[in-house]
């Protein structure tokens, strides 16, 4: 007697599901980074100008860090709370349009079609299919009204646990150096490591952004510069 074939879905492992989000919070890890240690940059510097000790310096850049972190975390948590309602408020629409109005979201396609070049022909074939799938239609509508699908919307607790410790191990870099050597010592290597990580996140902005490599180097490692001579002048305005 013939049996069944059943194909088990595979279950993916923890290492694939962190890989997975990791792969898609790429843009917000990179974004965070360079947020992070700009930010810092700029804070350090500034109260480095005028602190007696490394001490001082350590404690306004671990302070502020933690509070940068935290405050990155709960934008990208409200943020993409909030893009995920509004692309479900659409997706509900586009449902409710292909459910109770068919007749005007197929005019609709229609016309998209006719405009595409479609023949009379391929647009009749086109939405008898959709009329028969209706699923597939609603999955096609959001693809090209909002560019996802039911199931890409991000977790807004992943995204913003990534971004938290993204922004906070990137604020730290400028601050370490403060922890562990004399004043003077601890400016100066503050800078070389500040300075590396940033020509690595600006390798990755390129990357993710599929720009050039140069210019966004430049532009990344630029910004933090601005933000060092502010802070440093805003010290030296405060202190006299």
């Amino acid at each position: 007697m013939p049996t069944a074939n059943t194909t088990a879905t595979p279950t993916r492992t923890v290492a694939q599901k962190v890989k997975e989000s990791l792969v898609a919070s790429a843009g917000n890890i990179v974004f965070g980074m360079e947020d992070g240690t700009v930010s810092i940059f700029g804070l350090v510097f500034g109260v480095a100008a005028s602190a007696a000790n490394s001490h001082a310096v350590l404690l306004a850049g671990a302070t502020g860090a933690a509070a940068a972190a935290v405050s990155m975390m709960a934008g990208t948590y409200l943020d993409v709370s909030t893009a995920n309602g509004r692309a479900q408020a659409e997706q509900n629409r586009l449902r409710g349009e292909i459910t109770q109005d068919t007749a005007h979201a197929a005019q609709s396609v229609e016309t998209r079609l006719a405009a595409a070049g479609f023949t009379s022909v391929e647009r009749t074939a086109v939405l008898s299919a959709l009329k028969a799938h209706p699923a597939t239609w609603l999955q096609l509508a959001s693809a090209v009204d909002l560019g996802a699908g039911d199931g890409q919307q991000q977790s807004p607790l992943v995204q913003s646990l990534w971004m938290f410790g993204a922004d906070l191990l990137a604020a730290a870099i400028p601050v370490i150096p403060f922890a562990l050597l004399p004043l003077a010592s601890a400016r100066l290597f503050s800078v070389i490591v500040t300075l590396c990580l940033l020509i690595v996140l600006g390798i990755g902005r390129a990357r993710v952004a599929q720009a050039r490599l140069f210019p966004t180097i430049v532009q990344t490692v630029a910004i933090a510069t601005a933000a060092a001579a502010a802070g440093l002048l805003v010290g030296r305005l405060v202190t006299g």
